[in-house]
């Protein structure tokens, strides 16, 4: 009765805590926020560290930070890297948020990966309830997606979803508000943007960091041979005179330098529909495969992955909201989280 009575004053919300971009959705609300997961921290004599910030603020610092401050990624391939700051982040973002009016502590849905072990849990729920939570339940990632893209999870039949996101790719096959198989590799956006900037070091002794790797993702990275012909000057550092210098790259060799990535991924969806139960794998046939997650929007990747499987493959409306839409969902309606606890 008491948690019911505080509810009616607090701003419940649901976050997608990702490695990349952390997402904030508030009950009756919707997604209010959508930013970096970065925090910029400035060392003392002593050692001691200080937040500078948090979000937009600390991702526009990449790069360009003195030698006392230093802009850190508190999670890492889809867990916590380090609890203090992601705490900081997370009280961040309840404040900017929720405001620091409101005196009732919000009940929170946080997203987990698949197979998250109960130590990383109790460090999820510790730096949420220490960062201002009244009350915080997990979903798991797959699930959380396949609500948010509007898939039957509650009924017997097979939903394949594919989330890939900045640290991880999650393959799940889910059937009666459950997980049936779920398969989670460590490949994500940031591996892409690895494989950009390996590859111009080793083909054109060029240095750029994070921030241009990404760029050139997004405007010439692909998965297939028929992705249309793209060039695109990039500027960095030389590696044999140490002087800035621009080169010009195109959109084939972005293909060749994310092939191993992209390699993998594929390799984890078929593998999972190798240990699909056939009865669900008929469903999946029918309905295909959903992809969620900033990294189904690398061009192609999803006909490369019908290619491969021979089964239809839809990326999501709304693939980098997917998730945490589906644990705002959960949070909005109770009962999907108690079928699934």
């Amino acid at each position: 009765m008491l948690n019911s009575m505080l509810g009616l004053f607090s701003q419940d919300m649901a976050i997608d805590l990702g490695t990349a971009n952390t997402l904030v959705y508030v009950k009756g609300r919707g997604v209010v926020c959508n930013e970096p997961s970065i925090v910029a921290v400035q060392h003392d004599r002593k050692g001691n560290r200080n937040i500078v910030a948090v979000g937009d603020q600390a991702k526009s610092m990449l790069g360009r930070c003195p030698q006392d401050i230093q802009a850190i990624r508190p999670l890492k391939d889809g867990v916590i890297a380090d609890y203090q700051l992601t705490e900081e982040m997370l009280r961040y973002f309840i404040e900017k948020v929720n405001g620091r009016r409101n005196f009732v502590a919000p009940r929170m849905v946080i997203c987990i990966p698949y197979g998250t072990t109960e130590v990383e849990k109790r460090a999820v729920r510790d730096s949420a309830e220490s960062a201002g939570a009244r009350e915080v339940h997990l979903i798991e990632e797959p699930l959380a997606a396949a609500i948010g893209a509007d898939l039957p999870i509650t009924e017997p039949t097979g939903n394949m979803v594919v989330d890939i996101g900045g640290g991880t790719t999650e393959v799940a096959v889910i059937s009666m508000s459950g997980i049936v198989y779920s398969r989670s590799i460590k490949v994500g956006g940031d591996h892409l943007d690895e494989a950009i900037i390996n590859h111009l070091r080793r083909r054109h002794d060029l240095f750029v960091g994070p921030r241009t790797a990404e760029d050139i993702k997004i405007q010439l990275g692909n998965a297939s041979s028929d992705f249309p012909f793209r060039e695109m000057i990039v500027k960095g550092r030389d590696l044999v005179r140490g002087f800035p210098r621009t080169v010009t790259v195109h959109s084939d060799e972005i293909r060749e330098a994310l092939e191993e990535p992209i390699r993998l991924i594929i390799e984890a969806v078929t593998g999972s529909l190798e240990r699909t139960p056939p009865e669900l794998l008929g469903d999946i046939v029918d309905r295909g495969i959903i992809m969620t997650g900033g990294g189904s929007m690398l061009s192609d990747l999803d006909t490369a992955i019908s290619q491969t499987t021979g089964l239809p493959v839809i990326v999501a409306d709304d693939p980098l909201s997917a998730v945490v839409k589906g644990s705002g969902r959960a949070l909005e309606e109770m009962d999907y989280l108690r079928m699934m606890s």
